[in-house]
């Protein structure tokens, strides 16, 4: 195949090879301009990945820390009115005071919350304030009101214990 390439070549006309060779030439400065221009723009993008993954990583750092940190704390036992007393502050910071019908405290770890018409959005920032605290949601039912948004809740609510 090469003696054949080069039998093609040498039958050209001397200006036809300059030609051939003049638009090889051009066509190769574009190819590797193109690849240039391509790899920098990776670069960047990666340079900007890199900085973001570099942040995430230094934050999982310091939640490690907290983690750490959190976990040598001793455990303080709580009493049945902590609980509830948690339950309705957080509820109070997540604006269902109103809806707020009932808090029963069978025991020093559970406690069973009914709201009445409560917004769905609310009920879910309620749950997050108290999984921050450490309680969770064991069983709930939740029933869909007339209104769009509203949502009327009956919840049983339990103190995580402490490992």
């Amino acid at each position: 195949m090469r003696a054949r390439l080069k039998e093609l070549w040498q039958a050209r006309a001397p200006r036809e090879r300059l030609v051939i060779a003049a638009l090889a030439a051009i066509i190769a400065v574009t190819l590797y301009l193109w690849l240039l221009t391509s790899a920098g723009r990776a670069r960047q993008q990666l340079t900007a990945s890199v900085a973001v993954l570099q942040a995430q990583a230094a934050r999982l750092d310091r939640d490690a820390g907290e983690l750490l940190r959190l976990r040598g704390l001793p455990a303080t036992p709580p009493t049945q009115g902590e609980l509830r007393g948690l339950v309705q502050a957080q509820a109070s910071a997540a604006g269902l005071a109103s809806a707020l019908q009932r808090i029963d405290t069978p025991d020093a770890n559970q406690a069973q919350v009914v709201l009445g018409a409560a917004a769905f959005a609310d009920w879910l920032e309620l749950v997050a304030k108290l999984q921050a605290q450490r309680v969770r949601v064991d069983a709930c039912r939740i029933e869909a009101l007339s209104t769009p948004g509203l949502v009327s809740v009956t919840a049983t609510l339990v103190r995580a214990r402490p490992k």
